[in-house]
């Protein structure tokens, strides 16, 4: 039974192909089309996916789709009756919905073939049915809680559940336009971060701020019981305007979305090319601040009517990685899940499992405890494009030596990375999510106080606010972090104990905080060899780690690495089995 899941007209486009209710291949749009986010029909992650299946659109049995234009029909007539939102943003929204509806049409165009090829059923998943699929279905939890805070999809902002086996039993749901989501995209924007997903700058920038605007962000969200809340709509424009959304191809779009009520309340909002004071830095800590207290507000009242110790997370809220490491202070559970892609992204694997377990009836055996299901390349692959690279890397100095084995391989590295170099580690299978994860990442030594500001001068070349992350051995964690629980898709932000700051000052942000991940052996072998190899070398099972990219999506190809480092400062390239260092 082949599945192919799909995200499709809608930011983070990506595709799955589940055989037999085992993963395969999955992977998001944007890695191929090289524009980040990238929206609309995910042609090349399809063809990639079932390229590794090794099948044909002929064969798949079932297509599953994270979007379902049937879904609070009710819901969705009665507001547009009473709100009467702009006709022009209603019947974009329309238009796209179409799209979705009718996505076997869309592939075929796109491939320029008949439509009768494609012989599958077509399953639309409810959007928040989804992404709680993609939190509990591929989770070790038997059962579990289950959340998507989000920011809205289906007319929906925030879905709870009890799942249990195969069963998802929805508990509550919250409807547009109240959104956590939206709360802190206004804010985001006011911010002066205009870009789609621009949030996880805001969240970096609060570490510098203090709440200081809290009480005023409760005039914005109220919380009220049974764990909902509500947004002021009076410092909002989503609800009204019909806020202009751009999912049909290229980058994701989203007009402004905060009214000039909140600039009264607020001061004036900041422009991109503004200087970042110290009142954006609070506006942005109390939005943190906000968001959490809302979110545990959720989630507190979903262990009361579960009282059920696992948690499973997702939406793109569930990205919030300071939110995430503080819940089992704030709340009762203690072991969550958040999946690596638990944004819209994941929303293709999340259908698939839906129509596996719920539609199809079958019973679980997978679990979704690694990230790399993207491609891989061989070392043949490898020496191919360096042959076809060798007169650029010549000219410009860089020497090409094979290592004999995996032995090699990581004690050169770990002895670059120990001396001050920034190697480049393109290893294995592609990482599915916004977080390099040891397949496709960047690595330097923590130890270094000056090694931010050398990153983002030599490659990163971003704000200055913004921390990189730690990888850590996962038997090492709590040696390091003030919690040892697992946190292998980097979901999750601890504080480095006292005592260990001065040690990795590199990935230790200005609260004294990392944004971990954590390095199983058991699923990443040839990563947790070349931290023993670094903590060998130094006493540190600890590396800097952050995405193979500059400003653009992570890194795909071997071409892809090769021309990342020719264009930047990156000292050295581990790809495949060959080291890629300039000539002394």
């Amino acid at each position: 039974m082949i599945i192919l899941g799909i995200n499709a007209f809608h930011a983070d486009a990506s595709a799955c192909v589940v055989r037999d209710g085992q993963l395969i291949a999955a992977a998001e749009e944007e890695r191929f089309t090289r524009v980040k986010h990238w929206a609309g029909c995910p042609i090349q992650a399809i063809e990639y996916c079932l390229l590794e299946a090794k099948v044909s659109l002929s064969d798949i049995d079932h297509i599953a789709v994270n979007r379902d234009p049937q879904a609070h029909l009710i819901d969705k007539a009665l507001y547009t009756f009473v709100k009467r939102p702009n006709w022009s943003a209603v019947r974009d929204r329309l238009r796209n919905a179409g799209k979705v509806h009718d996505i076997k049409a869309a592939i075929c165009e796109a491939k320029g073939i008949k439509t009768d090829v494609i012989k599958a059923q077509l399953h639309h998943v409810e959007h928040h049915q989804a992404h709680l699929g993609s939190a509990f279905l591929v989770s070790r939890y038997e059962e579990a809680a289950v959340a998507s805070i989000d920011g809205f999809g289906d007319f929906v902002s925030t879905m709870v559940a009890q799942g249990k086996g195969t069963k998802l039993t929805v508990l509550q749901s919250l409807l547009f336009p109240h959104s956590l989501g939206l709360f802190y995209l206004a804010l985001t924007q006011y911010l002066g971060f205009p870009s789609y997903g621009d949030e996880y700058k805001v969240m970096g920038l609060a570490a510098y701020g203090e709440p200081e605007y809290l009480d005023v962000f409760r005039k914005m969200v109220r919380l009220k019981n049974k764990g909902r809340f509500e947004l002021n709509l009076d410092y909002f424009l989503h609800h009204s305007a019909g806020v202009s959304m751009t999912w049909d191809g290229g980058t994701p779009a989203i007009d402004r979305v905060y009214s000039d009520e909140l600039v009264s309340l607020l001061g004036p909002a900041r422009t991109k090319e503004e200087p970042v004071t110290q009142r954006h830095m609070n506006v942005a800590a109390s939005l943190q601040a906000m968001y959490e207290e809302a979110a545990f507000h959720v989630l507190n009242d979903l262990y009361d009517r579960t009282q059920l110790r696992s948690l499973c997370l997702a939406g793109g809220c569930a990205l919030n990685s300071v939110a995430n490491g503080k819940l089992s202070d704030r709340t009762p559970f203690e072991r969550m899940y958040v999946p690596p892609i638990a944004g819209d992204a994941g929303g293709a694997v999340g259908a698939a499992y839906v129509v596996w377990h719920q539609t199809m009836g079958q019973r679980r055996s997978f679990v979704m405890d690694r990230a790399d299901w993207g491609p891989e390349f061989s070392d043949q692959d490898i020496q191919a494009e360096l042959d076809r690279q060798r007169e650029r890397l010549t000219e410009s100095q860089w020497e090409i030596r094979q290592c004999t084995g995996e032995e090699q391989l990581c004690r050169d590295t770990a002895e670059m990375i120990a001396a001050g170099h920034i190697v480049g580690w393109f290893q294995g299978r592609m990482e599915l999510g916004a977080r390099a994860l040891g397949q496709r990442s960047i690595l330097a030594d923590p130890r270094r106080h000056d090694m931010k500001d050398i990153l983002n001068r030599r490659i990163k070349r971003r704000e200055s606010f913004r921390p990189f992350a730690p990888s850590v051995l996962e038997e090492e964690v709590g040696q390091y972090y003030d919690k040892a629980h697992p946190s292998p898709f980097m979901t999750m932000t601890y504080q480095v104990k006292p005592e260990k700051r001065a040690v990795i000052p590199a990935p230790t942000h200005v609260d004294g905080s990392g944004r971990v991940h954590t390095v199983n052996a058991s699923t990443q072998p040839l990563y947790a060899r070349l931290l023993r190899a670094f903590e060998q070398r130094t006493g540190v099972p600890v590396l800097l780690n952050t995405s193979f990219n500059e400003q653009e999506p992570i890194v795909c190809t071997p071409r892809e690495a090769i021309d990342c480092l020719l264009r930047t400062q990156m000292d050295a390239l581990a790809i495949g089995h060959f080291v890629i260092r300039r000539s002394t």
